[in-house]
């Protein structure tokens, strides 16, 4: 069955410039793969500058360049996330063709999925710089010249992370219970 038209030419073109508007945020997906790119180059100066001393210094020294490059990594991964996940959700599917490298979630996270995504690489990332802050303070009690500590500042960093976890369960609730009562909905209605 066609898909019914309507009569008005004023609403179609309005409804064809909705519709096309999606095309606006390519862009910014553009400028996202550009951010991984800083990111890369990010990655590997931090490895170059510190992986020398981190091979002569302390153990301590080679776990905080470690959790430094993971924590780049993973924010690169977040952005590879909300790049495809955004384009392929307000733009367009991605054709990989029969790519055997092509991610098993893509074309499968929606909205919701990439909320749950998002947040959860977001509190990795911090609990990653609560970890290494906590090393720094671990260095600093060998003896190691550092910064002073920061009471202030960790605690911060403590509240910030534990927001950031309340915030991750409380959308993960929320997702839960607005798939439930769709499937309840949709089971009184079938």
């Amino acid at each position: 069955m066609a898909a019914h038209r309507r009569n008005n030419p004023l609403e179609a073109v309005l409804e064809y410039l909705i519709f096309n508007s999606r095309w606006l945020l390519v862009p910014l997906y553009l400028g996202l793969v550009g951010v991984i790119v800083v990111i890369g180059v990010v990655f590997f100066r931090e490895l170059m500058a510190e992986a020398v001393s981190a091979m002569t210094g302390t153990a301590d020294h080679a776990v905080l360049l470690v959790l430094d490059l993971i924590d780049l990594t993973l924010a690169a991964n977040l952005v590879i996330i909300v790049t495809f996940s955004g384009y392929e959700n307000f733009v367009s599917k991605i054709d990989t063709g029969d790519s055997p490298d092509r991610p098993s979630w893509m074309g499968k996270v929606d909205f919701s999925g990439l909320k749950i995504r998002v947040i959860a690489s977001i509190v990795a990332i911090s609990a990653i710089a609560l970890l290494k802050s906590f090393m720094e303070l671990a260095e600093q009690g060998d003896g190691a010249q550092a910064h002073p500590v920061d009471n202030i500042r960790l605690g911060w960093m403590v509240g910030i992370h534990l927001t950031f976890i309340i915030s991750g369960v409380l959308l993960a609730l929320m997702d839960y219970l607005a798939a439930r009562a769709e499937a309840l909905e949709h089971g009184q209605h079938g």
